[in-house]
């Protein structure tokens, strides 16, 4: 039985994921690997069923408490459970941090992104096989969409309820695949500004509700973090077993698409800086000097990650 201290790690560990996972452009499965949990974290996500689910639900009748302890144990929940913790922390403070840079320097931050993609795809093609006439075709498919998506998602897409569940799918499914960033098609999808907005709104509304100012702020922002979770459920259980199946049964291929879809990706920092200076009246010539400066150290952070973790493997 692990003690205190065993937990204490997993949970810096679950830190070091979530910080990487409310980044674009870096993984939480990358550190993962980094950090040696990613083969346990894979079993015990991918021994999660809904048998399982309901073994554990029905540990609130004294009777089926020891099967419901059981099934825990089954799906490794005490791990999940402490990973949890950190990666939620860790996505929190990050968030609120970000949130904040968007507002003060949004320019520099996503250069900074753009960096962090750029050196990301740079990397991961490395690994990229496109011998095959069918792999070409599945890079196309991914750069363009992701190309396509950093255009349109920003100003169509908008952020209805069903919108922000489905981003909540496609971002929590990709956070456990290593060299792809679930916050990255968060920014593809023209949600993550949006979401970490909604998250800082959602902790000011707590402390406002701690003061005892009311509780609109916490009513306001719940809805869309709702519908967020609930589709990272349902992409992590969905999603992310039909992209590990694919990988499975034609890796190239899938690699070759997943990693596309960073590269097209590499729009849409560059379309959210135009619609700043538009927005602002600046102009790319003023601008761009602190969108490349941030957008290197961007790039310097990720080899300086791929060189502890290696050559990633699917």
């Amino acid at each position: 039985m692990a003690d205190v201290r065993d937990w204490l790690v997993v949970y810096l560990k679950g830190l070091a994921m979530g910080s990487a996972d409310a980044v674009p452009g870096v993984s939480g499965g990358t550190i993962a690997l980094i950090v040696g949990i990613y083969e346990r974290l894979i079993a015990a996500v991918t021994a999660i069923d809904p048998d399982r689910i309901a073994r554990v639900l029905a540990g609130i009748r004294a009777s089926d408490r020891a099967d419901a302890r059981a099934a825990f144990r089954e799906v490794d929940g005490g791990f999940l459970t402490v990973l949890g913790a950190g990666i939620g922390t860790a996505v929190v403070l990050v968030l609120s941090l970000v949130d904040a840079l968007l507002a003060a320097v949004p320019v520099a931050t996503y250069g900074f992104f753009f960096g962090l993609i750029a050196a990301s795809a740079f990397v991961l093609y490395g690994a990229v096989d496109l011998e095959t006439t069918g792999r070409k075709a599945a890079a196309v498919c991914g750069f363009l969409a992701a190309f396509l998506a950093s255009g349109y998602a920003a100003t169509a897409l908008g952020h209805a309820l069903p919108v922000v569940f489905f981003s909540g799918a496609v971002a929590v499914s990709a956070m456990v695949l290593p060299g792809l960033s679930g916050s990255l098609l968060l920014v593809v999808l023209g949600q993550y500004e949006f979401m970490s907005g909604t998250l800082g709104a959602f902790l000011d509304g707590i402390a406002a509700a701690a003061a005892g100012e009311g509780t609109a702020g916490i009513v306001g922002a719940l809805p869309p973090i709702v519908a967020f979770l609930a589709g990272g459920v349902l992409g992590l259980f969905t999603i992310a077993h039909a992209v590990r199946r694919a990988l499975e049964a034609a890796r190239a291929a899938t690699l070759a698409f997943l990693v596309s879809l960073i590269v097209g990706a590499l729009r849409a920092p560059v379309i959210e800086v135009s619609m700043r200076l538009a927005d602002s009246g600046g102009t790319w010539g003023e601008a761009f000097p602190r969108f490349a400066a941030a957008a290197v150290a961007g790039a310097v952070a990720v080899i300086a990650i791929d060189r502890h973790a290696g050559v990633l493997e699917y």
